[in-house]
């Protein structure tokens, strides 16, 4: 991604080295191939980052990770939050996603079934009836 950027190649290996090191990915830094989940999904926020986007969109980030690994992907969605990164998250994962949003909208047959607060949809019956 940094080669599409204007950057010089030394601020490129040096915006690497800081995404790296910022998404404990440092000891992968070689690997050919991710086999573990959690390391995918941290692989592509950093790459997606390497740009510095004003705004993310994470489609489906808890789909096939461990528990362990949906902890560590809404701790870096709080860490994005911090740094003022518009974050759009679509996933079917309602209880992880309402975790770690300020605004929701639940989708049902493609139209928005619900929009507020995670706490207000939390605890609405048809939203936990629609998403089991």
């Amino acid at each position: 991604m940094l080669e599409l950027t204007k950057l010089s190649k030394a601020k490129q290996n040096k915006k690497t080295e800081s995404l790296l090191e910022e998404f404990s990915l440092t000891a992968i830094r070689k690997t050919e191939v991710i086999c573990f989940q959690g390391e995918r999904r941290r692989t592509e926020i950093a790459r997606a980052l390497a740009t510095d986007p004003k705004f993310l969109l994470l489609d489906e980030p808890f789909a096939g990770v461990d528990p362990v690994a949906v902890e560590d992907i809404q701790k870096i969605v709080a860490h994005l939050k911090k740094k003022n990164i518009g974050i759009l998250i679509t996933d079917h994962n309602v209880q992880e996603t309402l975790a770690i949003t300020d605004r929701t909208y639940l989708m049902f047959e493609g139209k928005i079934l619900k929009a507020g607060k995670p706490e207000d949809l939390a605890n609405d019956e048809m939203v936990r009836k629609v998403s089991g």
